[in-house]
Formats: structure tokens, sequence, C-alpha cells
């Protein structure tokens, strides 16, 4: 079965950190651009961060950058998405996707997404 499955969400203070998963199975992360989005309540989905395995790159939105860090470990087909420094407008639902390339800061023409982990900053 081809799935990306997220996991590490949860409830943190503000100015505290989780770090997000996003295993693959059943295809390798390392052919993908990985994106990471979230959704508010009541808001659009948006693109966070992106991540390609051939070039190297990374992007970050304005809003995250300096504060999350996206990677890979190929041994363990998963790509992380450090996040430190949370505020309350972090919370969100947040997705991993695989795509062509990044494109700004999302995977463009995703393939497969997960199911979505949620994050809640709140004191």
């Amino acid at each position: 079965q081809l799935q990306l499955v997220e996991s590490g969400g949860g409830f943190v203070q503000p100015g505290g950190s989780l770090r997000l998963s996003c295993a693959a199975s059943g295809f390798t992360l390392d052919a993908y651009a990985i994106g990471w989005l979230r959704q508010a309540p009541g808001k659009e989905r948006e693109g966070v961060s992106c991540t390609t395995s051939s070039t190297g790159t990374t992007t970050y939105s304005d809003s995250v950058k300096g504060r999350f860090t996206i990677s890979r470990d190929a041994a363990k087909n998963t790509v992380y998405l450090q996040m430190n420094s949370l505020k309350s407008e972090d919370t969100a639902v947040y997705y991993c996707a695989a795509g062509d390339y990044c494109l700004g800061y999302v995977s463009y023409n995703p393939r497969y997404w997960g199911q979505g982990t949620q994050v809640t900053v709140s004191s």
C-alpha cells in the first residue's frame, strides 16, 4: 500500500518545540519533492516548507523561516519537520505531500498525501 503517515503532533506551550515525521510506505521518498502544509480552522491550506532530494533544495515560508527545519532520513524513508519557538498562530493540522518538485514552498503536483497530524500551541 502506497501511503504517507504523519506523526509527532500534539499540544505544546508557546515557545516550545515539536518534531513532525512523514514516513512513506510502498515507495521511496527520495524520488519526490516533499512538502509540509498546514491548515488552520477556517483558513485555507498553506505551504510551510519543501525539500527536494535531487537538488538539495529546501524552502520555507516567511512565517516559519528561522524557526522550522525540514530534513530527510533516507534510511528511514522519512522526512521531518523540526518546529521550534512555536507560536499560537502555528496551530493547525499539518500534512505532508509527495510531488514532482518544489514550487516555492509547496510540492508541485502532489501524488501522495498523509492524513494529517494536529499541532496545538496554547498556554
